[in-house]
């Protein structure tokens, strides 16, 4: 058996209409588009959602809720994935060599879940409470940079 011998089931390869090749070919003359109106023109195009001059359903329906443009997204990293790795001095750009994060965005976070059993340094945007707590418990430092001390 080669490639070459290889057939689609019968019945899937359906050839394609063929319009406009003459009265003969049964979709002659109008070539399947009717005589007149804007659909039988060349060049013909719709905008998406066109309802016929009707008023769109995107624009019937009420529009909810509020998108902050303003909003902070912070690369996030917590207290257990720190304390997996080697190392005792953390900051952004460790954490991207280190591929725990990827993209640093508007800043760097570190949250306070799980526990931290030895001594590290590190610096970020932001700290949560419980993560200062926790840093700072263990003996560390939290440093934060590039924005006002949080209390």
């Amino acid at each position: 058996m080669n490639l070459s011998d290889i057939r689609p089931p019968a019945g899937q390869v359906k050839s394609r209409k063929r319009v406009g090749r003459g009265m003969g070919s049964g979709t002659g003359k109008y070539s399947t588009r009717g005589a007149k109106g804007q659909h039988s023109i060349s060049g013909f195009s719709q905008k998406r959602g066109f309802e016929g001059g009707q008023m769109p359903l995107h624009r019937r329906l009420p529009k909810r809720g509020f998108k902050n443009i303003f909003k902070k997204h912070f690369a996030v990293v917590n207290l257990n994935k720190l304390d997996k790795l080697d190392g005792d001095t953390f900051n952004a750009d460790r954490l991207i060599e280190l591929g725990v994060i990827n993209k640093l965005q508007d800043g760097l976070k570190i949250l306070g879940t799980g526990q931290l059993t030895r001594k590290i340094t590190v610096e970020a945007h932001q700290f949560s409470k419980s993560a200062i707590e926790k840093i700072q418990k263990a003996g560390g430092t939290a440093q934060t940079v590039g924005a006002a001390p949080q209390e």
